[in-house]
């Protein structure tokens, strides 16, 4: 039941800010360097943007370091989930590697 949970939310992770990223970049031209600098535009947008930059580095510390244990190696799938998408896509993804039978 977990696991289902687990790639539910993966699922909601990335579909609900992937919804909001093509929404803007429709808006705006499909200009990506435009969507980065909105990132910063003032100093709540950057410590956002910080404090999940921070969490991604860190997820993928974990990551890296468990899979060097577990040998879970397709648990690495979530490190481009978590840069591409997002954290919330790539730690529910993850959980949901982390919680198969290794």
């Amino acid at each position: 039941m977990l696991r289902a949970l687990w790639l539910a939310l993966a699922a909601w992770g990335a579909v609900h800010p992937m919804y909001y990223f093509v929404s803007y970049l429709a808006a705006n031209g499909w200009d990506f360097g435009a969507m980065i600098d909105a990132w910063y535009v003032n100093d709540s947008t950057r410590g956002l943007t910080w404090d999940l930059t921070i969490a991604a580095v860190t997820l993928t510390l974990w990551i890296l370091a468990e899979v060097a244990v577990r040998r879970n190696w397709v648990a690495l799938l979530a490190i481009p989930a978590t840069f591409c998408i997002g954290v919330s896509c790539g730690l529910p993804l993850y959980l949901w590697f982390r919680s198969r039978r290794v």
